[in-house]
């Protein structure tokens, strides 16, 4: 299937629906209620969530990395998606793409490279906003870890960057060979920032996940972003079905509500009482391993929501001080002893670059 370039420009019925959102998040009722049933699929609980397929072993967003991550153990494996000049939605990290392709390398591209503030960050490099899908697609997959993960560079090349519509064939693909429904979450990222530039992504993932019969509350999918406003109008501008994650940072606020002028930061959207606020709109939260705690969990259970917290890294780099081994940043540490004590908390689901690690730990903490 070739791919299409969607319209990405968003109306202003989208944009006034997003306001009303913002506006409204504050004073819904405190009563739990998701707004659809969270997912089961009949995935083991908790289930393990392959994150950016399985980039601890390579390079992350790729077909390949999608692959192992399933036959590893993954429950469900992870795109990040962001699009193209023209409007079709690729896997990647962040819209800039140095750390992660060849394009420095490409003297044909050099002329692109330029400074863009995305979300207060100022970032300098190449931008898939500034690339059409033709462009893109010569490009090849790098790792984007290479200090810490020097065994990943010899798949240097060997790649290119996938779309969407890729990723969704590689779920059904993996599902029909491994005999198991594989799940899928994507990520949109920086909606906002990408609001702001005429695109609208929320309307193109609706459209590919429809084209593959996804969009239902029983679809292996969940969407996931870290701003409010896109995930509430997904359900109500879009007509999104699945269930949806509301992903959380340690530090900051969603870049939806700073736009917005509302004050309130990631940690204020924790509370026992905006937990509750936010089981009216999601179905999962999506905390950083550094919010993870018995008392959140508890308090996202009593609301309706699922906890499924990212990411479980191998290296000592990552991992809490108690559960390094040596100085050197890439060498591995505890890293499942730190999975097991992230299980304990009673999460119900993790998401983890090494997914053959995240099911040993599942089946030492379940049985």
């Amino acid at each position: 299937m070739t791919e299409s370039s969607a319209d990405l420009r968003p109306s202003r019925r989208t944009l006034l629906t997003a306001t009303a959102v913002l506006g409204g998040l504050a004073a819904v009722p405190l009563t739990a209620g998701a707004a659809s049933a969270a997912p089961g699929h009949g995935w083991p609980t908790p289930f393990v969530v392959g994150h950016r397929g399985a980039c601890a072993y390579r390079p992350e967003h790729t077909v390949a990395s999608w692959e192992l991550a399933a036959r590893l153990g993954a429950d469900v494996i992870e795109p990040d998606l962001v699009p193209t000049k023209d409007g079709v939605l690729v896997c990647r990290h962040e819209p800039e793409i140095s750390g992660t392709t060849d394009v420095a390398d490409r003297p044909g591209f050099a002329g692109r490279r330029t400074t863009k503030t995305i979300d207060g960050v100022e970032y300098t490099g190449w931008f898939t906003e500034d690339f059409t899908y033709a462009e893109l697609r010569t490009l090849r997959a790098v790792e984007r870890l290479p200090e810490l993960r020097p065994h990943n560079t010899v798949f240097d090349g060997l790649w290119p960057v996938p779309t969407f519509r890729e990723a969704l064939q590689t779920r059904r693909r993996l599902s029909k060979e491994l005999g198991r429904t594989i799940g899928i979450v994507p990520e949109i990222k920086h909606s906002t920032y990408f609001r702001s530039l005429g695109f609208d992504v929320e309307a193109a993932v609706v459209d590919a996940l429809d084209e593959h019969r996804l969009n239902s509350a029983a679809a292996p999918v969940v969407v996931q972003s870290f701003e409010l406003t896109n995930l509430v109008t997904l359900r109500t501008t879009y007509g999104l079905r699945t269930p949806t994650v509301f992903l959380t940072s340690a530090e900051g606020a969603p870049a939806d509500l700073v736009a917005a002028g509302d004050p309130r930061q990631y940690a204020d959207l924790l509370t026992p009482s905006a937990l509750c606020d936010l089981a009216r709109h999601v179905d999962q939260i999506g905390p950083s391993l550094a919010q993870v705690t018995t008392g959140l969990v508890a308090d996202a259970h009593a609301a309706g929501l699922q906890v499924v917290p990212y990411t479980l890294r191998p290296e000592n780099q990552f991992l809490p001080e108690e559960f390094r081994l040596g100085d050197d940043p890439a060498a591995w540490g505890r890293v499942l002893d730190y999975a097991r004590q992230l299980f304990g908390t009673g999460i119900d689901g993790l998401f983890t670059d090494a997914p053959d690690l995240g099911v040993l730990a599942r089946e030492q903490s379940h049985g």
